[in-house]
């Protein structure tokens, strides 16, 4: 039996969404994704200093300043970032790596924590081309529970910021022009605008905590999935 042609065309167009469909990122509620946010509930998060293996030696810096804001309006009490930080050096503890083996129920002993948030910035790059600029942060971020040391939630995800100069006319005179431009602005960048992009976000896809309005009422949003974070070479 032939197709006529309407018949074939409305196959032709429902073949072509189901495929476009397909093809597209796989998607989960937050509850399906970060059920123990919802069953344990944290109030409170502990920031610890981010991991930094960026080639930037201010990355660290620039990050850590824009990292407490995103997390308060997400609903939840965070502690002083510099009040804790201080604290952690103190005690002779000046990175994130030498608390890899400490108990996480400390921090809830020490300082009430109902979480803390672990952060790593894998790179912190101003990428050069023929005739402009990217500055390109990628961090990994992860949030656990310091009741059962359960993972809670996970993030990882890369901000790209375009530096160049923009449409500067054509020919020769355009092209010195926005390179002229692109030098200027990667000469005097603000980095932290940037950071605390890369920090809103990571934290999107955060359930929101108690002190937010849509408290317990986000747990149908639906969110793309990532994929797992490739392990370091040699580890």
């Amino acid at each position: 039996m032939k197709m006529n042609k309407n018949a074939l065309k409305i196959f032709s167009i429902v073949l072509g969404v189901i495929l476009i469909s397909g093809c597209g990122p796989a998607r989960q509620t937050k509850a399906e994704m970060f059920p123990l946010m919802y069953s344990e509930a944290p109030r409170s998060i502990l920031i610890l200093p981010p991991i930094n293996l960026s080639t930037a030696a201010n990355a660290k810096e620039y990050y850590s300043t824009t990292i407490q804001e995103p997390l308060a309006y997400k609903g939840y009490y965070v502690y002083p970032y510099e009040v804790t930080s201080e604290i952690l050096k103190q005690e002779g503890i000046y990175d994130t790596e030498l608390l890899t083996n400490v108990p996480l129920n400390k921090f809830r002993e020490y300082f009430g924590a109902d979480a803390v948030l672990f952060t790593t910035i894998k790179r912190w790059d101003l990428r050069y081309l023929v005739i402009g600029a990217n500055l390109v942060i990628q961090i990994e971020a992860k949030m656990k529970s310091t009741k059962s040391d359960q993972e809670l939630w996970r993030y990882t995800g890369t901000v790209v910021v375009d530096l160049s100069g923009g449409n500067s006319g054509g020919g020769i005179a355009g092209l010195i022009a926005k390179a002229i431009v692109t030098a200027v602005n990667t000469a005097i960048v603000d980095y932290v605008p940037h950071a605390r992009t890369a920090n809103y976000r990571a934290m999107s896809s955060m359930p929101v905590g108690k002190y937010h309005n849509q408290y317990n009422k986000d747990q149908n949003v639906q969110i793309i999935v990532q994929a797992a974070p490739k392990k370091e070479s040699g580890k």
